[in-house]
């Protein structure tokens, strides 16, 4: 999914279409809500379900410019409260799997939870 968005936005695509998941939703609407994606649409029904992601640009550039996947099958990764450290010095964003659900890493260390640690994307 954060290949897809990368690759999208490298060659300035308006929007990327996504089979959907619950997981894949979740992580789609904690980055619109962070200001990484646009809107986040679910489309079709029953068996084929899709998910509409919509990019932003600002200065021709795509706000998603890189990105890290950090917890793997063979590799879980989780992390504390204290364990949670700002990504590029507060210019990128941590997203983490907790018992409350998919947060940022400042949601995560504002509600005290930590939790497997998804992604880093700037």
């Amino acid at each position: 999914m954060l290949a897809q968005i990368r690759n999208a936005g490298a060659v300035k695509n308006a929007s990327v279409v996504l089979p959907f998941s619950k997981l894949r939703y979740a992580v789609a609407t904690a980055l619109a809500k962070e200001g990484y994606v646009g809107s986040v649409v679910k489309k079709g029904k029953k068996v084929v379900k899709l998910m509409e992601i919509s990019l932003i640009y600002s200065d021709g550039k795509p706000r998603v410019s890189g990105s890290t996947r950090l917890s793997k099958p063979s590799r879980r990764m989780y992390y504390g409260v204290e364990d949670i450290k700002p990504v590029r010095h507060g210019y990128g964003l941590l997203m983490l799997s907790t018992p409350e659900g998919i947060l940022s890493g400042n949601e995560a260390r504002k509600k005290k939870v930590g939790g497997e640690a998804l992604f880093k994307i700037w």
